[in-house]
């Protein structure tokens, strides 16, 4: 009865705008800068091309006996998938790269899609990150945090041999730049190590394998840092360094939203953020024979969903992604000038090397996982943040 409160729903929140205003401040998706009074249309084509993922419904159930339908516990899963898929499509097409209704796409393209497909075989789907976060003390259909999701993809990504990603998720409000490229300039796991997932994992991992190997060199970073911005609210002190993240060329945007509605944050003009909003119940899609996806319903194609930043919830998570060593240098180089040095009360410590009193940095492997009942991850429990509040529907 309460799925069913939420099939074919959208939510409609009262601070909803569905017009831009006429204004002459610049609107700044993810790195980009658009101005309203001469190129509305590229910002609204900017906005499209993000992948969009919504509740889904009538997919296989979770775990063979789980859920087949997400709607109204999988909001801040979906967020999560579609700040990864953005560091995907950045990783293999660029953050140019326009998407357009019915025209041809690359093969990466499908391919990364794929990845998020509602499938158990899919590396990223709704039914691997929910049996994930089982191993982060979370129950199939119970809410998610931004840090539990963030952790839960951390681990995912240590089966993802296509995509090759490095995932850091800072501790404690620091990022370390010792431990970061300590991890990103890692050597590949032995193949004794690859032989240890189970077999839940290595169908998805056989659809993403890297044909060619794995690589040598600096792996593309993906860095998520969870942060508390306030008690019950934001503190108006952090709300000009958390706009500042989303004009970084490296910026992912922003897993947050307000109690009970989970949002993918991709950018602002003045002081409303712009999300994309995953509380629309679509039905299941699946891959063709050929491999290509009815992409359609992968995109949101109406105006964007904006609200006031002042009504955010304190627990959010900021993501970046850094193709190569250059561009985490860079993006440490602007932390430093527009964050760090700009703020009496900090959002986030950059430091360079590993602090002493914390236990000794070892890049993750993959984790040791087991099947129970009909086929659901466990991992070994991690000690994480407490994600507050309840991000569900």
């Amino acid at each position: 009865s309460v799925l069913s409160r939420y099939e074919n729903q959208i939510t409609i929140l009262s601070d909803y705008l569905e017009e831009f205003p006429e204004t002459d401040e610049p609107v700044w998706i993810l790195g980009r800068q658009h101005h309203l009074n001469t190129d509305k249309s590229k910002l609204l084509l900017d906005i499209s091309a993000r992948l969009w993922f919504t509740y889904r419904r009538k997919f296989s159930p979770i775990g063979g006996t789980g859920p087949s339908s997400d709607a109204g516990w999988g909001c801040m899963l979906r967020c999560g998938q579609m700040m990864l898929a953005q560091a995907l499509i950045c990783r293999h097409l660029g953050r140019d790269w326009q998407w357009e209704k019915h025209k041809k796409q690359p093969e990466e393209y499908h391919r990364i899609l794929r990845c998020f497909l509602d499938r158990k075989d899919c590396c990223y789907s709704i039914h691997q990150m929910a049996q994930m976060g089982v191993g982060e003390g979370k129950s199939i259909g119970e809410w998610f945090g931004p840090n539990t999701v963030a952790q839960v993809l951390k681990k995912l990504a240590l089966f993802d041999e296509w995509n090759s990603l490095a995932v850091y998720v800072s501790m404690d409000n620091t990022v370390v730049i010792e431990d970061i490229k300590k991890m990103c300039w890692s050597p590949p796991q032995s193949s004794s190590a690859a032989h240890s997932s189970v077999h839940l994992h290595r169908s998805a991992l056989g659809r993403n394998k890297n044909t060619a190997g794995f690589c040598t060199g600096w792996k593309p970073l993906l860095l998520i840092i969870p942060l508390r911005l306030g008690i019950n609210h934001i503190n108006p002190v952090y709300i000009d360094a958390f706009k500042e993240c989303f004009k970084m060329p490296q910026s992912l945007g922003a897993l947050g939203g307000k109690p009970n509605n989970a949002y993918y944050f991709i950018g602002f003009l003045g002081n409303e953020l712009i999300y994309l909003d995953p509380h629309t119940t679509q039905s299941f899609v699946d891959s063709e024979e050929n491999g290509t996806v009815d992409d359609e319903s992968f995109h949101c194609q109406q105006a964007p969903h904006r609200m006031k930043i002042m009504n955010l919830d304190p627990s959010v998570a900021l993501g970046f992604f850094c193709k190569e060593e250059c561009d985490f240098d860079n993006w440490c180089s602007l932390v430093q000038k527009e964050i760090l040095k700009q703020q009496s009360l900090r959002m986030f410590e950059l430091v360079q090397k590993h602090p002493p009193h914390w236990p000794p940095f070892i890049p993750p492997t993959k984790p040791e996982v087991t099947t129970t009942g009909a086929g659901v991850v466990t991992t070994k429990r991690a000690v994480v943040h407490q994600d507050v509040p309840p991000y569900q529907t």
